[in-house]
């Protein structure tokens, strides 16, 4: 007899499995013979993200590879316990990859050109301060999955961003940069030959949420200390209080951005 935790995990897994496959049909993320990077922060939506892709890599149909790399930044006193991610990792058979980095002297110059095309390419304008720690950090952690990549032969990367922050990040450039644009479910980088995938986009937050509960994911030792305190944590609230006003206004937003896409 199960109970009714075993029998709300089963139902759970049974949707988010439903949503990541029509994500990755609708969009086309996976081919046959990729090489996919998992960026692994050792959150909960990366963690379902090495889940989801290590179970279907054992699929014969397509045959692809997966890679996950966590990016440690020197300056970010957050940690993720390696041995916990590394024996997660090995449950699901993805191969796992440590990196450290640290954040350099500036963003100008050079520097910053190369970070405002990078968030360009993700659907991300750069006009917040590069003083903005989550902007620092967001940026040479990509660009330590980028080096990754290229000496892995990697042709995608796989980022565990869910449907919530894909609306979360169309209203941040709404309302601080002027623009209609957020992080896509697949986009091609100009610069380099690389595609970044989302396969997570169409399962919501508390979904993953909850799955984490009851798979029992570790959480991370220390959390980010900018974690609820930053723009996106302030956009959360924002679109909880719109919520008051039309209780499906995320869906609403989703389907603006799914309608502009196609006009696109």
């Amino acid at each position: 007899m199960k109970s009714p935790e075993q029998i709300e995990l089963a139902k759970l897994q049974n949707r988010l499995t439903k949503r990541f496959h029509k994500a990755c049909a609708d969009y086309s993320l996976i081919e046959d013979g990729d090489h996919i990077l998992i960026g692994l922060s050792g959150g909960k939506d990366s963690l379902a993200l090495v889940e989801l892709l290590g179970k279907r890599a054992q699929i014969y149909v397509p045959k692809f590879r997966v890679t996950a790399v966590h990016v440690r930044v020197r300056e970010r006193a957050y940690i993720s316990d390696i041995s916990y991610l590394q024996s997660f990792c090995d449950e699901f058979r993805v191969p796992l990859i440590v990196r450290d980095t640290e954040i350099g002297e500036s963003l100008t110059g050079a520097a910053g050109q190369t970070a405002q095309r990078s968030n360009s390419d993700n659907g991300q304008t750069a006009q917040r301060s590069e003083k903005d720690p989550c902007f620092l950090c967001s940026w040479y952690r990509r660009k330590a999955l980028f080096d990754v990549a290229a000496k892995l032969g990697c042709n995608k990367i796989a980022f565990g961003h869910h449907k919530d922050d894909i609306v979360e990040t169309l209203m941040m450039n709404l309302i601080f940069d002027g623009k209609f644009s957020t992080i896509y479910p697949k986009l091609q980088m100009n610069k380099m030959p690389l595609q970044l995938i989302r396969p997570l986009c169409l399962i919501e937050e508390k979904d993953l949420r909850r799955y984490a509960e009851l798979r029992g994911y570790e959480k991370q030792k220390q959390p980010c200390p900018f974690e609820k305190n930053s723009s996106r944590a302030n956009i959360k609230e924002f679109i909880t209080q719109l919520e008051q006003m039309n209780p499906n206004v995320r869906d609403s937003i989703w389907g603006a951005i799914a309608r502009f896409d196609k006009n696109a």
